[in-house]
C-alpha cells in the first residue's frame, strides 16, 4: 500500500513562553520539527511526507532547512484555523496526488502526526501503519500510570485507571476513510483524528505506543526532551 504521513505543526509557542513557535524551538541543535521529520524518514525513506505550517512560516522553515542542509523530501501544506482544518489541507494534497496518479484511495494509508512529538519510535510508526493497512484504523495509546479522580476541585471520586488510555500520534487510517471523514463540518469535539473518524461511523483500533513519545508543549517538556536526546548531560 501507498504510505503518507502528514506532520501538523501549527503551534504558536504560547505555553512555552516563547515568541518562537514551538515547532521551531532548538532541541540539541535542530528545530523540534526537524527531529520529527527525520524520525519519519528513518522509518520509511519512501513514504510521502507532508509538513503543515502556517503560510507565513513557510519561508522561515525553508531557511532552516537550508541552514541545516535538510535533504529529506517533503511537501508543504498551509495550516488552517484549527488542527482539523490544518489536517484537511494536508489531505487535499494527498487527494490531488492520488487522483493525478490514478491511485485508488483504498490502496493508501495516511498517518497524522504532531510536529512536536519527535520521540515516537520507528517500531510504533510501523505498527500503526501495518495495523491500519489490515483494519483500516490504528491509534497508539499507553496505559495511565497516575491515579485518577473525576469531578471538580470541590467534589470528586476515584475512577479505575485501567479503563483509560493516553492517546498519542501518529493516528493512521486508510486514505479513503480519512478523506471521507474530513468532509464533515468541524465541531469542537473533534480533538484528534480518531474522533473525526468515529463521528463518521468507524471503530478505532488501538496499538501500543511508546512512553517516550511525548508532546513538547511546555518548558518542562523541553527539559525532558533534552534528557531523552542526550542523557549524559543530566
Amino acid at each position: 500500500m501507498r504510505r503518507f504521513a502528514v506532520i501538523v505543526a501549527g503551534g504558536k509557542g504560547s505555553r512555552m513562553g516563547s515568541d518562537l513557535p514551538k515547532q521551531f524551538i532548538p532541541l540539541c541543535g535542530k528545530p523540534i520539527l526537524m527531529h520529527t521529520l527525520e524520525r519519519f524518514h528513518e522509518w520509511n525513506p519512501s513514504a510521502d511526507l507532508i509538513v503543515v505550517l502556517p503560510e507565513e512560516q513557510f519561508s522561515y522553515w525553508k531557511m532552516l532547512c537550508r541552514e541545516i542542509d535538510c535533504q529529506i523530501p517533503h511537501q508543504l501544506a498551509e495550516g488552517g484555523a484549527t488542527r482539523f482544518h490544518s489536517v484537511k489541507n494536508g489531505l487535499l494534497l494527498i487527494a490531488k496526488q492520488l487522483e493525478s496518479e490514478g491511485c485508488d484511495a483504498r490502496q493508501a494509508v495516511v498517518g497524522i502526526h504532531d510536529g512536536v512529538r519527535p520521540f515516537v519510535s520507528t517500531e510504533v510508526i510501523e505498527s500503526c501503519f501495518a495495523t491500519a493497512e489490515e483494519k483500516g484504523t490504528a491509534v497508539p495509546v499507553t496505559g495511565v500510570v497516575d491515579s485518577l479522580r473525576e469531578g471538580t476541585m470541590d467534589e470528586s471520586h476515584p475512577v479505575n485507571r485501567d479503563r483509560y488510555f493516553a492517546v498519542q500520534t501518529p493516528q493512521v487510517f486508510r486514505a479513503d476513510l480519512l478523506l471521507h471523514a474530513y468532509h464533515q463540518e468541524y465541531i469542537t469535539t473533534f480533538t484528534d483524528d480518531a474522533s473525526v473518524i468515529e463521528a463518521d461511523g468507524h471503530r478505532i483500533t488501538t496499538v501500543l505506543g511508546n512512553r517516550e513519545n511525548i508532546k513538547i508543549t511546555t518548558p518542562s517538556d523541553l527539559k525532558t526532551a533534552e534528557a531523552l536526546l542526550n542523557p549524559s548531560i543530566y
